[in-house]
């Protein structure tokens, strides 16, 4: 017979938040439990709530463990405590009610409910076709990340042209993503539209090594410039969020001398290494939601003078 305590009670936020089977193993090889869990989200609250707030959320639950398939959820359960807050959108054919992760006390009763990986809208639910931030996903054509971090680099000296500041994040799996803040007054469309065609022009410069090919017979072992996260209702891991992944990687915030890194690596932090993590803020400073106009504009030029040259 076990001898693990059926639930514990966590104190998150200004509430109580009960952890039902807190000894539950949710990473087998590691040993990590679901009290693990929450205690590395109630400790990394402070820097990743503001990545959070007033953003929909898609949870990725494994209640049987990582090495169960688990499931997405969208829609928050009835039997969620009122005090969590939640934001109803419209999908083709009705609404999703989707849960908005705004406390610390959150964040301990998601990982009760076996919620492993946070998911975030690009967007905040009041202007959920609006978004303030674009992402463009870097993964490797192979186990090699040396091109991650090269295509990062690139990705950054084109936004650099375009007066657009980024940060960059690994994203706890086999990439990078590269961000730019927004002032959310752009439609969803255009945003996309904006990705797209900078990735193309990305790609057309670096036509050896970069690709937008969607189909992967199509890349030819170049690495896809992934722009697709950009639609309306689609999520980007959160900053902070811990992957399902042996050895719970983190998505972590780095900083661009990170990137120049040989030693940098998509999961280089872990739940066990998150102390590290947590002493500082790669991310302090970072600057202001720009708008699109400008740098539309900008963007239009250059491909105007690249398709000049052909």
């Amino acid at each position: 017979m076990s001898s693990d305590p059926p639930h514990e009670t966590v104190r998150a936020g200004g509430r109580s938040v009960r952890i039902n089977r807190p000894g539950k193993v949710l990473f087998p090889d590691d040993g990590l439990t679901k009290a693990d869990l929450a205690a590395y989200y109630r400790e990394a609250a402070g820097r990743m709530l503001p990545q959070l707030r007033g953003r929909p959320l898609m949870l990725e639950r494994h209640p049987g463990g990582i090495q169960d398939h688990g499931f997405m959820q969208k829609d928050t359960p009835e039997h969620t405590p009122e005090w969590v807050h939640r934001a109803e959108l419209p999908k083709e054919g009705g609404t999703v009610t989707y849960t908005i992760c705004d406390d610390t006390a959150t964040l301990v009763y998601l990982a009760d409910q076996a919620c492993v990986t946070l998911h975030r809208f690009l967007s905040r639910a009041d202007r959920a076709d609006h978004p303030d931030r674009l992402v463009i996903d870097l993964d490797p054509p192979d186990g090699d990340f040396a091109p991650v971090r090269e295509a990062a680099l690139r990705v950054r000296g084109l936004l650099a042209e375009l007066e657009l500041p980024s940060t960059v994040m690994t994203t706890g799996s086999r990439g990078l993503h590269v961000l730019i803040a927004l002032d959310g007054k752009a439609h969803v469309d255009d945003v996309r539209a904006f990705a797209r065609d900078a990735a193309d022009l990305l790609a057309a410069r670096h036509p050896d090594t970069l690709t937008t090919q969607t189909r992967k017979d199509a890349r030819r072992g170049r690495l896809y410039l992934d722009v697709q996260r950009n639609g309306y209702g689609q999520t980007s891991v959160a900053p902070y969020a811990v992957r399902s992944k042996p050895g719970a990687p983190i998505a972590a915030p780095v900083t661009w001398d990170d990137v120049a890194d040989p030693e940098l690596t998509a999961r280089r932090w872990t739940l066990t290494t998150a102390a590290d993590l947590l002493k500082a803020d790669p991310w302090r400073g970072a600057p202001r939601g720009r708008s699109l106009g400008p740098a539309r504009r900008r963007l239009d030029a250059l491909r105007k003078e690249r398709g000049g040259r052909r």
